[in-house]
């Protein structure tokens, strides 16, 4: 088992070190807060795609019985590769934050100290608690507190992670310079479609799931839940709906700035000359 993990361990930094050494040659104009965003979210893409793969393979597999159907990738990939991930990003997203700053020439930012920790713990305060989340509710249930039941809602969370390649590939065009072109429009409204069906819509669908297992009405599935289990997931669904509110309101922005940019570029409207002498 523990070789098993060691590979979760060594892939995702691996990667990431490996681009931060690639990047640089060629984009020579990058700063070091440029090369290690763009990396941070080439990683978190490429775990994303495994993520939605395993789902997509679970949730296929198990969809006949959504309660007692196994599949060994369940449990196999949130020990080999969630834990591993998600502590690799909280480093990596910390990185991140500290280069960012370094890069605007903050004082406080020349070394790495516990003041720059707490300083991102603190701007990054949710996504740090959703990443600690993850390894301290989803770790334990999938691997002490299903009773090897529920593989198939395993899966489906494997699906949240969906949405990350879109929202890693806005951030890395805005970084290329590319956000007035017109893929950046069209990834920009998959983030909000895949955000909302993979971590959002999703939860009320899992619900439904074990309604119909069960053959009772949806409304009562709550009461016939552990509440640790309807706790653990309004905890995580509850960042989604945060997120998904912020990422409407930077699209209707950016919608309104365009729109804006190209009424002052049309040209002005021609005289009336039905006036003229």
């Amino acid at each position: 088992m523990l070789q098993v993990l060691v590979c979760g361990v060594v892939v995702f930094p691996g990667l990431f070190f490996t681009f931060r050494k690639v990047l640089p040659s060629i984009f020579k104009r990058w700063t070091d807060a440029d090369v290690v965003l763009v990396s941070e979210r080439l990683v978190s893409s490429i775990h994303a795609v495994m993520a939605t793969t395993v789902g997509i393979i679970v949730v296929s597999s198990c969809k006949d019985n959504v309660i007692m159907d196994r599949h060994w990738l369940t449990t196999y990939f949130v020990i080999w590769y969630g834990v591993p991930y998600m502590s690799y990003d909280i480093f990596a997203m910390y990185l991140s934050h500290y280069y960012r700053f370094k890069v605007k020439g903050h004082k406080d930012y020349k070394h790495h100290s516990l003041r720059t920790i707490n300083s991102f713990v603190w701007k990054e305060f949710l996504l740090v608690l959703h990443h600690i989340a993850l390894l301290t509710i989803l770790l334990p249930v999938t691997l002490f507190f299903r009773k090897d039941q529920g593989d198939y809602f395993i899966g489906c969370l494997f699906l949240t992670e969906l949405s990350t390649p879109f929202v890693s590939l806005g951030k890395i065009l805005i970084q290329l310079g590319l956000q007035d072109c017109w893929l950046h429009k069209f990834n920009g409204g998959m983030v909000l479609l895949s955000f909302f069906m993979c971590r959002i819509a999703l939860f009320p669908y899992m619900y439904w799931a074990y309604s119909s297992h069960y053959g009772i009405p949806l409304y009562s599935v709550p009461f016939h839940l552990p509440l640790a289990t309807n706790v653990g997931s309004v905890c995580i669904l509850a960042p989604q709906v945060y997120w998904f509110v912020l990422l409407c309101r930077k699209g209707y922005r950016l919608y309104k700035r365009q729109r804006d940019a190209q009424n002052q570029s049309s040209p002005l409207s021609s005289p009336d000359i039905s006036k003229a002498d």
